[in-house]
C-alpha cells in the first residue's frame, strides 16, 4: 500500500492510501489545508483543534448541501417522468443535462464523504 507525505498547517503527516489514489489525497490534503488557512486568516490563531473542528464542520456543511442537491435533483426527475408511460419521452438535452447534475453532485458527495471518513 502507497503511502505519502501530506502538509496540513505546517505540519507532516504520512498517509496510506490505494494504488493510484496518491495524487487525489495529496489534493485533498491540500483542500484541507486551505481551508484551515482561510479559517486561520479570518479568526487568527484560535487553536489547532478549533481550526480543525471548524474544517471538518465546513466540509460537512458542503456534504449536506450536495446530498440536498442530488436528493432535489432526483425528485425533478422522478417529477418529469411521473404520469408519463414511458421515460423515453424527455428529451435528449433535458436527459443530458440531469445525467450531468447527478454526476457533478455524485462526484462531489463522493470527495467530500472520503474526506470526512479518511477513505481518501
Amino acid at each position: 500500500m502507497p503511502q505519502i507525505v501530506v502538509t496540513i498547517d505546517g505540519k507532516t503527516y504520512r498517509m496510506a492510501c490505494a494504488e493510484g489514489e496518491e495524487a487525489h489525497l495529496e489534493s485533498l490534503a491540500a483542500d484541507v489545508d486551505g481551508k484551515i488557512a482561510e479559517l486561520r486568516e479570518s479568526f487568527g490563531q484560535i487553536g489547532d483543534l478549533r481550526l480543525t473542528v471548524m474544517a471538518a464542520i465546513m466540509a460537512t456543511d458542503q456534504l449536506y448541501e450536495a446530498r440536498r442537491k442530488l436528493k432535489d435533483l432526483e425528485a425533478r426527475v422522478e417529477a418529469e417522468t411521473a404520469g408519463r408511460e414511458d421515460g423515453d419521452d424527455l428529451d435528449a438535452e433535458t436527459r443530458r443535462q440531469y445525467a450531468e447534475s447527478l454526476e457533478e453532485t455524485a462526484a462531489t458527495v463522493e470527495r467530500v464523504t472520503a474526506k470526512l471518513t479518511g477513505e481518501a
